[in-house]
């Protein structure tokens, strides 16, 4: 059974950068997963005011937003097709309109036909941070956010953050197509942050060793800096490629709660993370 990975494509209002494509389709590779693009355009209703008409000429603004966001998905899905042919991976390409509101929301449902999304971040990108949001917690599946500057060689090391909870434990097993790919193993966990459900790394890390992994335990000290940034800072600090981590939060009436480590990492992102929710 061959992985799905999925890649949503961000056309309106912040389009993304054509690196997302060549990004993906390495991570594709790497994992030996098929590559699913869907690009999400915009339509927008017509306004039916006259003064929108003759004034502002609206329905004309709403016309050219639309063939803007269509033209970025149609770049878009050009470039995932060449980065795939390039990569040796199948790629296969979709379409879809929505308005404004739901642009993300249909993302998030399309993810769930899948095994994994792969979505590009840009920290000069909002719409990109939104559809991140949307997908982690609507979708059911591992996300993982690819920064624009990205080494999939890198992740023959992958970090795993780990507190002992149930969406740590998770993401330890969502992990896996990239752990059986990986030469090391760092369990990393942060000590001074709060009190852990089940003691530290140590038994993860021999969890793993008996799978066969070179696998770590690392304690990290915070001294008081955010969570999400002493996790990144840590797993960087000993050259790993990929961190995969528990995403903490709920939607609730679309507006997304978040835990500081997930807030943390949406909001800078400084190496590529698994996120599972």
């Amino acid at each position: 059974m061959k992985l799905q990975a999925f890649l949503p494509l961000v056309t309106y209002t912040d389009p993304n950068a054509d690196a997302v494509a060549a990004n993906a389709a390495a991570v594709a590779a790497l994992i030996g997963a098929d590559l699913n693009a869907l690009a999400v355009n915009v339509t927008i209703p017509q306004v039916s005011n006259a003064l929108s008409r003759f004034l502002l000429d609206v329905p004309d603004m709403i016309r050219q937003a639309e063939a803007t966001s269509r033209g970025h998905g149609e770049r878009l899905l050009a470039a995932v097709k060449a980065a795939g042919e390039a990569a040796q991976v199948t790629v296969a390409t979709e379409t879809v309109v929505e308005t404004p509101p739901l642009l993300s929301a249909t993302a998030a449902l399309a993810a769930r036909y899948h095994d994994i999304a792969l979505i590009g971040w840009e920290e000069q990108n909002p719409t990109s941070r939104t559809t991140a949001e949307s997908v982690v917690f609507g979708s059911g599946r591992p996300v993982v956010l690819l920064p624009e500057t990205l080494d999939a060689a890198a992740f023959d090391h992958v970090a795993i953050a780990w507190d002992g909870s149930r969406v740590a434990a998770r993401a330890a097993a969502d992990a896996r197509p990239f752990l059986a790919r990986a030469r090391r193993v760092s369990v990393l966990t942060v000590v001074d942050e709060k009190p852990l459900a089940a003691g530290d790394g140590e038994r993860l890390a021999a969890s793993l060793r008996r799978a066969g992994l070179e696998a770590e335990a690392v304690k990290l000290t915070g001294r008081n800096a955010a969570v999400a940034r002493t996790l990144q800072e840590g797993a960087l600090e000993r050259g790993c490629g990929l961190l995969a981590m528990g995403g903490y939060g709920h939607s609730r009436v679309r507006d997304f709660v978040m835990g500081g480590a997930t807030e943390g990492v949406l909001k800078a992102l400084s190496i590529p993370v698994l996120l599972s929710h």
